[in-house]
């Protein structure tokens, strides 16, 4: 009996296997281990070297008293009244994150960032820095070359866009660890697995896949948390989350979503919008969305319009006499919309607000995020 119970089982696992293979996510993309993470580490340093383009001493004081501390443990006094004119000089903010399981005497890359009025940090050298975590002890010392990009691969200067700044830059491998995190990893006896986006029905399949493979093991405690069962030991949990995370689960359609970004007027959608019958105005440019009556409700056509004349009333004879019209197909409605409307000349700010007025319309069947 216990023989036809585990063949069963196999044989549920492979078909679920194969049915999921087409359209499948592995359960390390869409989880992580509660607990393991990285850690931020914080320092305040100083960067010589610099050509000219370090602080200014009147506007950034504490450049010089800094210098001036770390030049005292190194037995060089300076006298209390001379105020030291360097602009070779700068006083930067130093952060790293520290991975999981690191140990002592690996190298982590760091970043620095001017906090004074330094023009540039390129060519500079950071000197050694202690890095602290939130416990204030220190968890890193980093020193190095900066790295700072202020041309694109194809060596034009990028002035369009603040992508690359010259008051930061990175240390590649340019902190060492000097104290390991101590982590509760294989001291208890259940593991969590959390979501990277809640998901009650996620939740519930990957649980449903766990038990698959080791029964009675998961169990889902929300939409956000997957609870494992176990036993007390680092091998057994490693071997145990190694199968695990190498599943493949098949994910549910995801809900429509359509995503805005203001700062660049950026806009990304995650799949074809459904869209309801609307007119839309604003400003100059009007939207007529027109559904059919056929059995399944599919739309049509969609006619986008550029209104020249704000008075007119947007009647069908208008839209066909005094306006742009475009036909498109239904897949395509909110994609042709926003492609449309870039033709026209809308602004990003003009984007936003048609996609807020027919969200709040009802118009637009689909969640509308502003980043």
């Amino acid at each position: 009996m216990s023989k036809t119970i585990s063949l069963l089982k196999f044989i549920i696992f492979i078909v679920v296997s194969l049915s999921f293979s087409s359209h499948a996510e592995k359960i390390r993309d869409l989880t992580s281990v509660q607990g393991i993470r990285d850690n931020q580490l914080i320092g305040y340093g100083l960067i010589v070297g610099l050509d000219g383009t370090g602080d200014q001493s009147m506007q950034a004081p504490f450049t010089n008293q800094s210098l001036s501390n770390m030049l005292s443990q190194l037995n060089v006094a300076i006298p209390p009244d001379i105020n030291m004119q360097l602009k070779n000089v700068a006083a930067v903010i130093v952060t790293a994150n520290l991975p999981p399981f690191s140990h002592m005497g690996e190298k982590i890359d760091v970043k620095v960032s001017s906090i004074g009025n330094s023009k540039s940090l390129k060519g500079g050298t950071l000197l050694m820095t202690p890095l602290k975590g939130t416990d204030n002890q220190i968890y890193a010392i980093a020193q190095g070359d900066v790295l700072v990009s202020e041309k694109d691969r194809f060596g034009k200067k990028i002035n369009y866009i603040n992508l690359n700044q010259v008051n930061s830059g990175i240390i590649n491998r340019g902190a060492t660890i000097e104290r390991e995190v101590k982590t509760n990893f294989g001291k208890n006896s259940t593991i969590n697995l959390q979501l990277n986006q809640e998901d009650f029905s996620i939740a519930q399949r990957i649980s449903d896949l766990i038990n698959i493979k080791y029964p009675d093991t998961a169990i889902p405690i929300n939409s956000k948390t997957v609870q494992l069962n176990t036993s007390a030991n680092n091998d057994v949990q490693v071997h145990m989350l190694s199968n695990i995370q190498n599943l493949d689960i098949s994910l549910p359609s995801q809900e429509a979503k359509v995503v805005v970004n203001p700062r660049t007027g950026s806009i990304v959608i995650n799949q074809a919008v459904k869209l309801s019958s609307c007119i839309i105005s604003n400003g100059n440019i009007s939207i007529a969305i027109n559904e059919t009556t056929n059995k399944n409700k599919d739309f049509d056509f969609l006619k986008l319009v550029k209104n020249y004349n704000k008075k007119e009333d947007l009647s069908e004879d208008i839209l066909n006499k005094n306006y742009m019209n475009h036909i498109f197909s239904n897949q395509e409605n909110l994609n042709k919309i926003v492609k449309s409307l870039n033709i026209l000349g809308a602004e990003p700010d003009e984007l936003i607000s048609i996609l807020q007025l027919m969200k709040s319309a009802g118009c637009l069947n689909a969640k509308l995020e502003i980043i």
